[in-house]
Formats: C-alpha cells, structure tokens, sequence
C-alpha cells in the first residue's frame, strides 16, 4: 500500500463531513423520510434486482448479516418486502418489494431526485459540468484499484448461450438499470426490443454471437456481436449487472467479441454509446478501441454526447 500524507487523510475526512452534512445523511430519516441511509439502499436494491438472497445483498453492501436480517424482518413485518423460498437452494429466500415496497421505493427515489437537483440546480451550467466530471473521476480512480484485487478472486461466472428466457431478460435489465441509474425513458427500451428482437429472428451463428453470463442460475451480464458489413462486426447491448461489477466481467465479455470477431474473419469492430457511460468507455479503451466521432444529441428523454468507437483487428 502507497504511503499516504496526513494532509491527504485530512482532506478526505474533510470532505466527507462536509458532504455528508449536505445530503443530509446525519439526519434522522433520509432526504425527509422515514428511513436510513442503510434502509434506503437496502430497498434501492431490492427494487433493481428482484429475486436476490440476503446473503448477496449484504455482500453487494457490505452489511452485517446480522444487521441485515433484522432490517430484512422489519420490511417483512411492515410488508415492504416478500422473501420466497429459492429453487436452487431451499435455504436461501429470494428478496422482492411487495406493492408498499414498491410504493415506499417511489418516494425514496423521487425525493432523492429532488434532493440532487436542489443541489446541482444552484450552480451554472459550466460548474455542474465540472463536478459531474469530479466525481466521475473519484468514482474511476477508487473503483479501479477495487476492481484490480477482485481480479484475482474466482468469480464462478461463466460465458454461454442465450437459453429460453434470457433474451426476455437482457430487455428487462436494460430498460430498468438505464431508467434507474440515468433516468432514460421508455424509448431506451423500445431500441433495445428491436435489436434483441431482431438478433433473434435472422442472426447468422457463424458470424453473429450473443453471450449470457451466469453464475450457476443466476444471470450477471451479456453482449452481442452482430454484423454490419462483410469486414466490420458492431458490438451492442454491453451490460455488467451492478451485483457483478468490479469482478472483470465487462472486460471479459469484450474480450469474448474480440476474439469471436477475429475468428469470424471481420477487420474491425464499430460500437455506439454515450459519454455519460463512463465505466463502459474505459472498457472500450482498455480494449483498444479508439474513439472516431461524437456530437451532441437528444435522446431517451436526456441530452447526450454520442460516441463512435473502433478496433481494427
């Protein structure tokens, strides 16, 4: 471990005071209401990913097991969430917001909306620009090193097929993490329909490829590798469910386009995404693709910066 200054120690614990006091997290009830930070990300993460174990959860949070099946017995009493018993391991219960849950999870997330806005919403256009790419920054730094110890970890996760059910999951996973994490509309999902739907009914094996990745039943990521023209293949539809990230998922399934694509005898590889993306454009980086062209446009209900990337094979 690199050896770090008192000034740099310092700096960081200052920070964190200041901007825990300013979302308000040493208040009783999270952006007005009736329930912690710990409750409030317990119930974000139910509603994003319906079915998963408490084992999971408090690992994905990093919470007490303890801790969390107390809380997880007060939602139930409270009937915020159902726990049902999971086919692949009868002692495991599958976690899922029941209406109330789903109702509480509304007000969570359109107060911290709110709560975000207020506070972006008293700095210019420039100034906002610089503290989104701040943070984004903070957030690449501290997650790679992460991701570089898990790296080393078997992660169990392996690249297959589409098997019945998992094109139906690769749409629902889409529009809802999108919504979630980027606020985009319902015409995200509508783009992802046609190019799953369109994949399904005409794509040639030998050249076009889709791969699920699954930890035992448990599906965590995909990608598609699809044709554009004779010598260039298109990457699409990249996604790392946020239980799987930091375990080199994301590398591996471009590392999987790659290598099919080389294979299948094309001369490059073409991709489409949006700068806000930020950790699926170091991917793309890391990778050695090189970005062509970007231009402003409106799209899913947000303004974006479209991107273009490329590898030559």
């Amino acid at each position: 471990m690199a050896r770090v200054s008192g000034r740099e120690i310092a700096a960081l614990r200052r920070f964190n005071r200041f901007y825990t006091q300013r979302i308000g997290v040493l208040e009783e009830g999270l952006t007005g209401t009736e329930f912690s930070l710990a409750e409030a990300r317990v119930i974000y993460e139910v509603a994003h990913r319906p079915g998963i174990t408490a084992v999971a959860l408090g690992r994905r949070l990093g919470l007490d097991q303890g801790y969390l099946s107390r809380m997880l017995a007060r939602f139930a009493k409270a009937r915020l969430i159902e726990r049902t018993r999971s086919s692949a391991d009868g002692r495991e219960r599958m976690l899922a917001l029941t209406k109330r849950g789903t109702e509480a999870f509304a007000g969570l997330d359109s107060a911290a909306r709110r709560q975000a806005r207020d506070l972006l919403g008293v700095l210019p256009a420039p100034a906002r620009s610089e503290m989104v790419g701040a943070m984004e920054r903070i957030e690449h730094l501290l997650g790679t090193r992460v991701r570089r110890r898990e790296r080393s970890k078997p992660s169990g996760i392996v690249l297959r097929p589409p098997e019945p059910g998992d094109l139906g999951w690769v749409i629902h996973r889409h529009g809802a993490l999108y919504a979630a994490e980027y606020g985009w509309d319902a015409s995200f999902e509508t783009l992802v329909v046609g190019i799953v739907s369109d994949f399904a009914r005409h794509h040639d094996p030998s050249r076009e490829r889709c791969w699920i990745a699954a930890k035992g039943k448990r599906v965590l990521g995909s990608v598609f590798l699809v044709r554009a023209s004779e010598e260039v293949a298109k990457l699409r539809l990249l996604y790392v469910d946020p239980e799987a990230r930091g375990l080199g998922l994301g590398g591996k399934l471009v590392a999987a386009c790659i290598g099919f694509a080389r294979d299948a005898g094309y001369r490059s590889i073409t991709l489409w995404t949006n700068d806000v993306l930020v950790a699926a454009r170091h991917l793309y980086e890391a990778a050695g693709f090189r970005l062509l062209h970007q231009a402003p446009h409106h799209s899913f209900g947000k303004d974006l910066v479209e991107q273009t990337w490329s590898l030559e094979l």
